[in-house]
């Protein structure tokens, strides 16, 4: 696989550092994964990270940790996390290109999995 499963903004990544050096217990990154949610299935989850799980993807960006637990991994893939200021509202901004459908109010998100890049036999017969 090519590349790494997420990239970050500038501005998610200075919005991250933010949050973490605001922790009061000593944590290695920031933990991002799915839980079931919402009318429209899914929705993404963001917690403080005080270690990291043996499956684990570790994703380094801007300077930033990012830990990914091994069952979110396929419906992240490609994804692009932002962070966003407007009159009405902050927060963070996740652009997946995996991403189906959305519920009305934003809370939530239908996924599918992305297909694994496929191999070719460098064998020649």
């Amino acid at each position: 696989m090519a590349g790494q499963v997420i990239t970050l903004t500038d501005k998610a990544a200075e919005r991250i550092k933010a949050i973490i050096a605001k922790s009061d217990e000593p944590i290695v990154g920031v933990r991002l994964g799915l839980e079931n949610a919402g009318c429209a299935g899914m929705a993404y989850k963001l917690d403080y990270a005080t270690e990291t799980a043996p499956l684990d993807e570790v994703v380094t960006d801007k300077g930033v940790t990012i830990l990914i637990d091994a069952k979110s991994i396929l419906f992240l893939l490609g994804m692009e996390m932002d962070y966003e200021e407007t009159k009405m509202r902050s927060g963070f901004v996740f652009n997946n290109p995996n991403q189906t459908d959305a519920c009305g109010c934003g809370e939530s998100v239908t996924l599918t999995a992305a297909k694994a890049p496929v191999q070719e036999n460098s064998t020649q017969h």
